[in-house]
């Protein structure tokens, strides 16, 4: 079978052994994707900058494994995967610089590898577009050294469903059946229900082609990754109904619900768009959103002409579903949460790419060319606006969190101690406290536990300006410190009123 783009449906020998999984003799065609994957290491480096403080997520994740913090509540959507992707370094340093560097390196290192398992089945050229697509995508050069799970999870739907493919057309490749577990095992591991809603296409496909060892495959990737977080759900939460009912609560309650307009929202640079209320972005900023599955389309019709089919529909099947509950069963919005979808996507788009600018005769392949290079251009120029902003707004929001906690230290709060209230658990890590919540998403204690921990450590409760503190905290000294209310506990040795 060809794949080039643009190419007829006639099928030669020599197309036959173009097509078939890439061996020795195309150890070559690595270097283009290495070469990417240092350039993407860079990027990030350059642009999100390893000096730009932990976010909320990242604590609460990184916090399990570090020994210079107390741990953070850890709630029922959460897995492990990512505290233990960190620990490598996290375990033994506080050093937000070298996680940001070790896990650039680490990102740069999985796009190749993801990229690399799909050599044979797309042209060099084809893959390297890919890459650079969903690479340069503002959300990805963001998360990727960030200690967040949805990144991984791409990563793992490329692994699993390129050896997928691969093995169904070279069955004795059994190296890719190993691949697909470990493909499906990552995803089970940062997110395992992402990791379902990605594998379900494969499954069904493995049953339909009656190749048991495909879906095989899949499942036991799947329980790999996912059995430790069923194990916690039974441990922890009281079951795994238990488990997957709380983790509903703490996202709005899952269900029928239309977040399409929710995720446009976000595309501005809305790391959390909940509630996600206020205008839209800019159409420049939406503009590739909807331009997205019109070329992957495009991309599925150059395959079905071509003979080649398979390669294209399976990760536009997995890409759909992966998007799916994202689009359609939550009530907010996070652009992280696409980036399987968009990993997936890239191919069939990077494919309508080359085919527009390769196939057409005439005086339309010098238009076809101009448009798909403004177009290109600019989509990478509205990336880079929507990255240095959304940077420079985290990068704000964090130093907030910071100073605050300097102002929590120069009130006599410092370790061991608790903070409490408001945004608890970020400024409880920059204060180095535990943090504490009576209420809530969090609730990890209750008010007697809040009073019982001030008669013998320093305990703080923040609230925004005008809010209304928790009982057990409003007869505490306040003090204002950057733009947060701070009552504290008098010391076990001071008189209470």
């Amino acid at each position: 079978m060809t794949h080039g783009a643009g190419a007829p449906p006639t099928v030669t020998r020599r197309d036959e052994e173009r097509s078939r999984p890439a061996g020795p003799r195309t150890a070559h065609d690595a270097w283009p994707l290495a070469v990417l994957a240092g350039v993407f290491t860079l990027a990030q480096l350059a642009l999100v900058r390893p000096t730009l403080g932990l976010g909320w997520d990242e604590i609460v994740y990184t916090s399990q494994v570090t020994t210079h913090h107390p741990a953070a509540f850890f709630s029922a959507p959460r897995s492990r995967g990512v505290s233990l992707l960190v620990a490598p370094v996290a375990s033994w340093s506080d050093s937000t610089v070298l996680l940001r560097i070790y896990l650039a390196l680490l990102s740069g290192l999985g796009l190749y590898l993801a990229l690399r398992v799909w050599r044979g089945l797309f042209p060099t050229r084809v893959l390297v577009t890919a890459g650079a697509f969903f690479a340069s995508l503002w959300v990805t050069l963001f998360y990727g050294p960030q200690a967040m799970p949805n990144y991984w999870v791409a990563v793992g739907a490329l692994i699993a469903v390129g050896a997928f493919v691969r093995h169904r057309q070279d069955p004795s490749s059994t190296g890719m059946l190993w691949a697909v577990a470990a493909g499906a095992a990552l995803m089970a591991w940062m997110r395992p229900t992402d990791a379902v809603w990605v594998s379900i296409p494969l499954l069904v496909l493995g049953l339909v082609w009656r190749r048991p060892r495909l879906p095989a495959a899949v499942v036991g990737g799947l329980l790999a990754g996912g059995v430790p977080w069923v194990i916690e759900a039974y441990a922890s939460f009281g079951g795994l109904s238990e488990r997957l009912a709380e983790a509903s609560r703490i996202q709005g309650g899952l269900g029928l619900h239309m977040a399409v307009d929710d995720q446009l929202r976000s595309l501005g640079g809305r790391a959390l768009c909940r509630p996600c209320t206020g205008e839209m972005p800019h159409p420049v900023i939406t503009l590739w959103w909807f331009v997205l599955p019109l070329l992957a389309v495009l991309g599925l019709v150059v395959a079905v002409r071509a003979g080649r089919a398979l390669r294209t529909a399976v990760p536009l099947a997995c890409a759909a579903t992966a998007a799916l509950p994202y689009l359609f069963t939550i009530a907010y919005a996070a652009p992280r949460f696409l980036q399987p979808a968009y990993a997936l996507l890239a191919l069939p788009v990077a494919d309508a790419l080359w085919h527009l600018v390769t196939a057409p005769r005439g005086r339309w392949r010098p238009a076809l060319r101009g448009v798909v290079a403004v177009g290109l251009a600019g989509h990478l120029a509205v990336q880079l606006t929507v990255l240095v902003h959304t940077v420079d707004r985290s990068a704000s929001g964090r130093q907030d969190w910071a100073r605050t906690a300097e102002g929590l230290h120069r009130l006599g709060v410092s370790p061991p101690c608790l903070v409490t209230g408001h945004e608890s658990i970020p400024i409880g890590y920059y204060t180095g406290c535990s943090s504490g919540a009576t209420a809530g998403n969090n609730e990890n204690m209750t008010a007697e536990d809040v009073r019982r921990t001030a008669e013998r450590l320093p305990v703080a409760e923040i609230t925004r300006i005008g809010s209304r503190p928790n009982a057990y905290a409003r007869t505490w000294p306040l003090h204002r410190v950057e733009d947060y209310e701070i009552r504290v506990a008098p010391a076990p040795d001071t008189p209470r009123e």
